[in-house]
């Protein structure tokens, strides 16, 4: 869930365009499909929102689509009053389903509480023995060095896993693991302060729509779709989840811009 304050029209400025694109040296474009990725978000639907395209794309081409989601969400309600244990297993259900429309597989918890992620040995150990036994050729994360950012989850995932990379490459960090080191052949940072390598995902806009609408427990706090009891023609929900399906539209185009692409996802590209 972002922290991201609220656009004029009422959805969140964090749903599009997500990141202040900008254009900085040369842009690669469109890695070939790896045989197995891994996602790794703060939160559950963090990872639809900034590579859904890019992973239902990937899966299509017989890409095997990992997830693993770091926090347990608690803390994604507005409502003081919301039941702690229900909103968890509401949200892991949320994102089993996204991940399933995105023609993802396994979908891994961590589980530490939301807002209290921490970059520690301790995540670090458990985050690289997840990357050691799925040994990804490429890894999805936060950016870390994205300016301006208040939600510390979001910061802490991203050298979390930028630091437990450096661990999974290399054969005495964690021994105890008793695994063989792995090395991804890419790290794509997304929300990038200064992407350079964009994905095409034209094609894919409906499913990566689709996925994020599985989460109607964040239509609210961080999609922006207002739901309603009210008999219409077209309930302020239906209008709202069009408007929604706009601002991504709006936002594939803006980060495809940045390679000359109509519709795409941007990153930051990293060898590890």
């Amino acid at each position: 869930m972002s922290d991201e304050p609220r656009s004029e029209r009422g959805f969140k400025t964090a749903v599009q365009p997500f990141g202040r694109v900008q254009e900085f040296g040369p842009v690669t474009t469109n890695m070939p499909a790896p045989e197995r990725a891994l996602a790794i978000g703060a939160h559950p639907d963090d990872i639809e929102i900034w590579c859904g395209g890019t992973l239902a794309k990937w899966a299509a081409a017989g890409c095997t689509v990992h997830h693993l989601v770091l926090t347990d969400g608690s803390k994604g309600t507005w409502d003081g009053d919301r039941d702690v244990a229900s909103l968890v297993a509401t949200r892991q259900e949320e994102q089993r389903e996204a991940a399933r429309r995105l023609g993802g597989s396994e979908v891994v918890f961590l589980g530490w509480p939301d807002g209290e992620l921490r970059n520690t040995i301790r995540e670090q150990w458990e985050v690289c023995r997840w990357v050691r036994q799925i040994r990804p050729g490429v890894v999805f994360a936060h950016d870390p060095w994205r300016r301006y950012r208040l939600h510390p989850d979001h910061r802490n995932a991203g050298y979390l896993v930028t630091d437990a990379l450096v661990a999974a490459r290399d054969p005495l960090y964690f021994p105890d693991q008793e695994l063989e080191p792995h090395r991804p052949d890419a790290l794509l940072l997304f929300e990038a302060d200064v992407p350079n390598h964009v994905e095409d995902v034209a094609g894919y806009e409906e499913q990566k729509i689709q996925s994020l609408l599985a989460y109607r427990s964040q239509y609210e706090t961080t999609l922006g779709i207002e739901g309603s009891d009210e008999t219409a023609d077209v309930s302020p929900e239906e209008l709202s989840v069009r408007m929604f399906a706009e601002q991504i539209h709006a936002q594939l185009a803006e980060h495809g811009a940045v390679a000359g692409i109509s519709a795409g996802e941007s990153f930051h590209r990293l060898v590890v």
